[in-house]
């Protein structure tokens, strides 16, 4: 008698509980090097272990969300927004029954490429590669994914973690509806534990919200996620698209509005990220002009695709605290012990 393997019996439980517009695991359009079916671990499974195994997922955990080097333990950084993220998203597909498991694996690699210093880094990046084409951490972490993991080999994702992870911001959409959730769920999670945190360090008060967006979402961090992602779920099942119904999505903006307009753009909060251009532009230089300081693997990247290419990974995959060494030990002079 025949005994199916336990992806197997996680394939035909897919088949019976989930919605006929999910993404079934047996219906990827698979990898690009073909290999073998694991015996325990769906597809989507799979690329989940390999995201979280990934040299680049570790160092999340030392990459700025909002704030630069902020004193405290409290603060999110790049990697615990992508948990958060990989949760409300987990919520969302699983009461539209579509695959948590693929809206997972979108989830912690969507961020993989992104810069140090948060968003301000990734705009020096983009400054410095101007003439280049410039930059987005979305192209860079498919590029993680891709190419960069593994010594080179890259993960060998599926097709449509792939596709999530590219598009899960941008103009593209993307091509399942577990990667519209994680679209969806980046912006509820990073908008909200902005304002968690901003509330934390003093750059608003409670009562700073205003009332119009407490009285629409919530009074309180848990409350307005809870009330967004409800909205997202119902919205979703009514009209059969992943999206907010018109009313919370208008007060979803302002919200955005007012998280720009008193954090992302505030002085206060942001007075440090002029000398992040300086740290990004003088770490790049020093490269493109002595490449035989780079890394192996970068060097061998260099010579395949370009110095370029090579120094633009070498910056973008560096931590907050190991991008301020390199500036260091570059360019800040020693100091002398005098006897």
């Amino acid at each position: 008698m025949y005994m199916k393997c336990p992806r197997e019996e996680r394939q035909e439980l897919e088949r019976q509980t989930l919605a006929a517009y999910a993404s079934f695991a047996e219906g990827s359009k698979g990898r690009e090097r073909t290999e073998p079916e694991c015996e325990i671990r769906t597809c989507y499974q799979r690329d989940i272990d390999r995201i979280t195994h990934s040299k680049a997922f570790r160092r999340l955990k030392h990459k700025t969300q909002v704030f630069l080097q902020p004193e405290g333990d409290h603060y999110r950084t790049r990697l615990t927004h992508t948990l958060e993220v990989a949760r409300i998203g987990r919520t969302i597909a699983r009461a539209l029954r579509l695959n948590e498991d693929l809206a997972e694996a979108i989830a912690l690699g969507h961020d993989l490429g992104h810069t140090p210093f948060g968003h301000a880094g990734e705009r020096a990046l983009n400054e410095t590669l101007s003439g280049e084409g410039g930059f987005s951490h979305n192209q860079q972490s498919l590029r993680v994914v891709e190419i960069l993991e593994r010594d080179g080999q890259g993960l060998n994702l599926t097709y449509e973690v792939r596709n999530g992870i590219l598009c899960h911001t941008g103009d593209t959409s993307p091509a399942t509806q577990e990667g519209m959730i994680i679209r969806v769920a980046d912006r509820i999670a990073y908008i909200n534990h902005d304002v968690d945190d901003a509330i934390r360090a003093g750059i608003l008060w409670e009562t700073d919200v205003p009332e119009e967006i407490v009285c629409a979402l919530g009074s309180t961090h848990g409350a307005r996620i809870n009330t967004l992602v409800l909205d997202v779920i119902n919205e979703s099942k009514r009209c059969g698209d992943i999206r907010m119904s018109p009313r919370t999505s208008f007060v979803f903006e302002t919200f955005r509005d007012f998280m720009y307009s008193n954090v992302y753009l505030n002085m206060k909060a942001k007075s440090e990220e002029k000398k992040v251009l300086g740290i990004i532009g003088g770490i790049f230089a020093h490269y493109i002009n002595a490449p035989d300081e780079l890394p192996e693997d970068y060097r061998r990247i260099a010579s395949q695709q370009g110095l370029c290419r090579a120094v633009c990974d070498f910056v973008s995959g560096m931590t907050d605290k190991y991008a301020m060494y390199q500036y260091s030990e570059l360019f800040i002079p020693e100091a002398w012990q005098v006897r």
